[in-house]
């Protein structure tokens, strides 16, 4: 079946012009994942919001209760005794100098970046690489950090990044097709409470505009805001 055709049939029982409770725009959400591979479950949110001033800015990190359920390749910029202990806690890259070699000359063999403060001069060099793939290591969601073990193990165990986009849309996976219902909306909740939470000073107005979830294949539903929180 070609993809419209399959997009239109699973649009079908969905009204694009109504606002769901989020359990049940999980649960129309997962009946329509149908593809052969474990869709992702994605949310996209608008905020009332504007990146490109400094102070609307919309960034951080959350523990997802429930995992990803994608394992990522988490990569270390680290020397000795913080490499070790990278190393140590799961991590499949890590280097110094030859690791920043490796990048700069196109081999990015990881998901997410992690460095200690003491590698930050050297990673700073790799900006316009790392930069434009939202993988700069940053203090602010502690990715900048010398508590590598529980950086790299947080990453490992479905932490997810999150940062508005120019549009002032923030959007992440958040499991899989084949999680339960009740463990995609714990994860949906612990998401939009880090958003949340995450308001800057110079936001203005409502705040979580619009919400809506979608699988890989799937069409997007619309949730009510207010079901995200609490």
């Amino acid at each position: 079946m070609a993809i419209g055709k399959r997009l239109e049939k699973a649009r079908e029982g969905v009204d694009r012009e109504k606002l769901y409770p989020l359990a049940d725009a999980i649960k129309m959400v997962k009946e329509r994942a149908k593809s052969k591979f474990d869709e992702t479950i994605e949310i996209a949110i608008n905020l009332g919001v504007d990146p490109r001033h400094a102070d609307q800015m919309v960034r951080g990190v959350v523990n997802l209760p429930n995992g990803t359920g994608r394992t990522l390749r988490v990569g270390v910029f680290a020397r000795g005794a913080k490499a070790e202990e990278a190393k140590a806690a799961g991590a499949d890259v890590v280097g110094a100098e030859d690791l920043v070699e490796k990048v700069q000359g196109g081999n990015i063999d990881f998901d997410r970046c992690i460095a200690t403060p003491d590698m930050m001069p050297l990673v700073g060099r790799l900006g316009k690489v790392l930069g434009p793939r939202g993988m700069m290591p940053n203090p602010k969601i502690g990715t900048v950090t010398m508590d590598v073990a529980t950086a790299v193990k947080g990453a490992k165990g479905g932490s997810v990044e999150f940062r508005v986009e120019k549009a002032g849309i923030v959007q992440a996976g958040v499991g899989k097709a084949s999680f339960s219902d009740e463990k995609l909306v714990q994860n949906v909740k612990a998401l939009a409470d880090a958003v949340s939470k995450a308001k800057p000073a110079g936001a203005k107005g409502t705040y979580i505009q619009r919400v809506a979830v979608s699988s890989t294949m799937g069409p997007g539903v619309k949730v009510e805001p207010g079901t995200l929180l609490g």
